[in-house]
């Protein structure tokens, strides 16, 4: 295994819905936020590109919980730490 990756700050949990690019997945986060001017909920999503390492291999379709990390390039600041679980095939 190459250099460990240290992990600090925030932890998601989300669902890989493109794994496209080398080494990297778009993990999509589905979240309920309250408006208390209107006391309703909404639904929130995000689009987070995190680091897949060869060691995990996550695949679309799978729920992985993501890390935060340094800065990995432009786009990549979390890595995938483990797949919680598979899509079956």
């Amino acid at each position: 295994m190459a250099e460990a990756i240290s992990k600090r700050g925030n932890i998601f949990t989300g669902k890989v819905i493109s794994d496209k690019m080398n080494k990297t997945v778009i993990v999509l986060r589905e979240l309920t936020q309250f408006i208390a001017k209107y006391e309703r909920y909404k639904k929130v999503k995000s689009k987070i590109a995190a680091h897949n390492p060869p060691e995990i291999n996550a695949r679309i379709g799978d729920v992985v919980n993501i890390a935060e990390t340094r800065r990995l390039s432009k786009t990549k600041s979390f890595i995938v730490t483990e797949i919680v679980k598979r899509e079956e095939q």
